[in-house]
């Protein structure tokens, strides 16, 4: 068994969906990035990456490359699960948190759990998805930006 830890943050902008585990969540500002900025996804990305010691994200995804501008971040974990199952390693579980003042995701953290399993081919009591705020404080806190932090356990 091996265990990964990710972590992502991107800003928040006008004229941009927010998306967060393959959901639009409905809200003024969405997230920059060269794909659709799913800080969610790719922090969980990155956890299974390390977990398997495969690198991270932006190695197998670079914001260099046309081929990933806009790109739906779920078709990102799934070829991330591929590199997995390449590499002999099944998800055991996924556990992750959402750092933003606003919007609550409460009501959307069931499909957002989902997605991920469906991505991960797992069921979605293997899946955890929390969110929080930073208590007004940092980035996050005067709502220039949201955060995520995933861990996994992966094993062959």
């Amino acid at each position: 068994m091996r265990i990964g830890h990710g972590y992502d943050v991107h800003r928040l902008v006008e004229d941009r969906p927010l998306v967060l585990g393959g959901v639009t969540v409905p809200f003024e500002r969405g997230l920059a990035g060269h794909s659709d900025a799913d800080v969610l996804l790719h922090a969980v990305c990155d956890a299974l990456l390390g977990a398997a010691a495969l690198g991270d994200l932006g190695a197998h995804f670079p914001d260099t490359d046309p081929t990933w501008e806009d790109a739906d971040s779920q078709e990102l974990l799934r070829a991330v699960r591929d590199q997995l199952d390449g590499e002999g390693y099944g998800v055991v579980n996924v556990d992750a948190t959402v750092v933003l003042e606003r919007p609550k995701l409460r009501p959307h953290v069931g499909a957002m759990r989902e997605n991920i399993a469906d991505c991960l081919e797992v069921a979605t009591e293997r899946v955890s998805v929390k969110a929080t705020t930073s208590e007004g404080l940092g980035f996050v806190g005067e709502e220039r930006g949201v955060a995520a932090r995933a861990v996994c356990l992966v094993a062959r």
